[in-house]
């Protein structure tokens, strides 16, 4: 697992993020190129973190003036992707090594392909964002 040093800006936004929803943030990932702040956080608290219908996320988006998302962490690669994929039904999860290179195929409800790749892919980026930095995936495939 590589190793990962926060910015002081995603210490920032992690200190805000526990401020504002009374959970510890594992990890903050800034993605500017999509104007969003994506937060993981033990699954047992995604609910907490949330808030009652959407609210602390509401509140967060407000005060940091971009997208945020909260996601489900796992040190188990297939959980982490299922929550990543969320609300995306995956059927199968393929790793393939070549060349030093690890690309993961994702296969999902043939329905679901739209909301597992996301709007402009964003759902797409945000699984090789996390999945780089945690377990050093190259690329993300979805079918």
């Amino acid at each position: 697992m590589p190793e990962i040093k926060l910015t002081s800006e995603e210490l920032r936004y992690m200190s805000l993020f526990q401020d504002i929803t009374k959970v510890t943030a594992r990890d903050c990932i800034i993605d500017d190129k999509n104007n969003r702040i994506i937060f993981l956080i033990n699954p047992e608290n995604m609910g907490i973190a949330i808030g009652k219908s959407g609210g602390n996320v509401r509140k967060l988006e407000k005060l940091l003036g971009k997208s945020v998302e909260i996601v489900a962490y796992s040190e188990n690669l297939e959980d982490l992707i299922r929550n990543l994929m969320a609300p995306a039904r995956v059927k199968t999860i393929k790793l393939v090594e070549s060349n030093s290179k690890k690309t993961v195929y994702i296969t999902v409800e043939a329905q679901d392909k739209g909301l597992a790749i996301g709007k402009s892919g964003r759902n797409v980026e945000r699984a090789k964002l996390i999945l780089k930095r945690y377990m050093d995936i190259d690329s993300v495939v979805v079918v």
